[in-house]
């Protein structure tokens, strides 16, 4: 089995991205599959023509995708991407579509194709905090989470996609009162946690892990 793992650059204020950090310290091989790893830019359609790229040149099984999400706590599995660009922010080149369609002859939504709920339970066993997401967010996460499971869709049948957000680095938070963080060390075996278990398990597993709001 083969992996590609992206991470991205750092965006808004921000010299360092914990998601691309991350993806530089995995191992090559994990739970027998090998991984690839690639840089994508914090921009929206140029980070989606980058790992199409990759998929033509390495034809992974899966593509697990990781993202900076400032503020929140845990790891978070995203479960689903939507069909909407909507940028609080510009991109790191100035784009910043408002209420736009990711793929404009795409449906509303995808539901990944990874074990969610198994990767949570995978890396609460290592004592590290996870959770299930059911937004990515309307920025260029999402719009790479959609835009995987699209392009899987319509070109790639057969593949497998899932997307992690994890949360700021210690130094990343020095200047900002009451902001979570997590340890590069916690976060590297967070995720690798998770790659074992989208290795390891075929089917989803149930998992009490909904949310109320």
């Amino acid at each position: 089995m083969k992996i590609l793992v992206t991470g991205f650059d750092p965006f808004g204020n921000e010299t360092i991205n914990p998601s691309i950090e991350t993806v530089k310290r995995l191992p090559g091989q994990i739970a027998g599959a090998r991984i690839i790893k690639l840089q994508i830019p914090t921009v929206c359609h140029k980070s989606l023509h980058m790992i199409e790229n990759a998929i033509e040149k390495y034809n992974p099984d899966v593509i697990l995708s990781i993202g900076q999400a400032g503020g929140r706590c845990d790891i978070s599995v995203e479960r689903v991407g939507i069909n909407i660009d909507d940028f609080q922010i510009p991109d790191n080149e100035g784009n910043q579509p408002v209420d736009e369609p990711v793929c404009p002859e795409g449906p509303d939504a995808y539901f990944v194709t990874v074990p969610v709920k198994a990767m949570v339970q995978r890396i609460r066993e290592h004592g590290i905090p996870a959770s299930v997401s059911n937004t990515a967010g309307t920025f260029v996460c999402n719009h790479v989470t959609y835009g995987i499971c699209h392009l899987i869709a319509v070109k790639y049948p057969g593949k497998r996609s899932g997307f992690l957000h994890i949360p700021f680095l210690p130094q990343q938070v020095t200047d900002k009162k009451n902001m979570p963080s997590m340890s590069q060390e916690m976060m590297t075996e967070g995720v690798q946690a998770a790659i074992e278990a989208i290795v390891e398990t075929p089917e989803e597993i149930r998992l009490e892990d909904g949310r109320l709001f």
